[in-house]
């Protein structure tokens, strides 16, 4: 191997999900660990938080790419645990899960009937 090429690990090992039963790649990370990433998906970066942005390195491996903001057109991969039918979805943008609630409670509230409207009262004079 000449000194100009990286030895690349055997990466993209496929292994089914207990959840869903789907495929997902293992592939080894920086830190010695692996992590089960959706296969052949790749994502525009800026759409996924910064601590969910897998982006493979040289050898095969990823890394979790945290620049914020990211590089317009860099592309990274996801975990499958975030795309897994099976599992639920983990709560990354709380000001959205805050947003679907009051949805959620503003739609109850358009199904309900009319409310009833208030009566008159008479108030005394201020007198």
């Amino acid at each position: 191997m000449g000194a100009d090429q990286v030895p690349r690990l055997h990466v993209g090992q496929q292994f089914a999900c207990p959840f869903c039963g789907l495929p997902q790649d293992r592939v080894p990370t920086l830190d010695q660990d692996w992590v089960l990433l959706e296969p052949k998906v790749t994502v525009l970066a800026h759409l996924v938080p910064a601590e969910h942005r897998w982006v493979t390195v040289s050898d095969g491996r990823v890394a979790v790419y945290g620049v914020c903001p990211p590089v317009a057109e860099q592309r990274c991969r996801i975990e499958h645990r975030l795309a897994c039918s099976g599992q639920t979805l983990p709560d990354l943008w709380p000001w959205l899960t805050a947003m679907r609630e009051e949805n959620a409670r503003r739609a109850d509230r358009q199904r309900d009937p009319e409310p009833t409207p208030l009566r008159e009262v008479e108030l005394p004079d201020a007198g």
